[in-house]
């Protein structure tokens, strides 16, 4: 099993680096083909949120359409992949952050009944998705 880091990923969306963008296409494929088994973790897929509306200044929509088309990727295990889709939905439809998005998505996949905060817009979130 091969483990993905933030940066491959970059040079695969980016392909901004020749060499490097086609060494992540090539793992991918080859994933993809059922060659290789590829794996990353959620802290990954922050990194790249925060690289992409941090450094790359990428607003929301361009955000999401980078994690939908990630997301796609099945063949790479992800284990928190149905709790990052919900939050991808939540945080293109509200006013949140992708983090609380990713927050409020696990509370509720984990049946939460209280979601203690003093955020009051993510708390009425909460109370709102009830």
């Amino acid at each position: 099993m091969i483990f993905v880091d933030t940066n491959v990923f970059l040079r695969f969306i980016l392909e901004d680096n020749d060499k490097q963008s086609k060494e992540a296409r090539s793992l991918f494929e080859l994933a993809s083909e059922g060659k290789a088994i590829v794996f990353t973790s959620l802290v990954v897929f922050f990194e790249i949120y925060w690289l992409f509306k941090g450094l790359f200044k990428k607003n929301k929509d361009e955000v999401c359409v980078i994690f939908r088309n990630l997301m796609e990727m099945k063949f790479l295990i992800f284990a928190e992949r149905g709790i990052f889709e919900k939050a991808i939905d939540i945080y293109q439809k509200t006013n949140l952050d992708l983090e609380d998005s990713y927050n409020l998505a696990y509370a509720k996949l984990n049946k939460a009944t209280e979601f203690k905060t003093f955020d009051k817009i993510l708390f009425k979130r909460f109370k709102e998705t009830k």
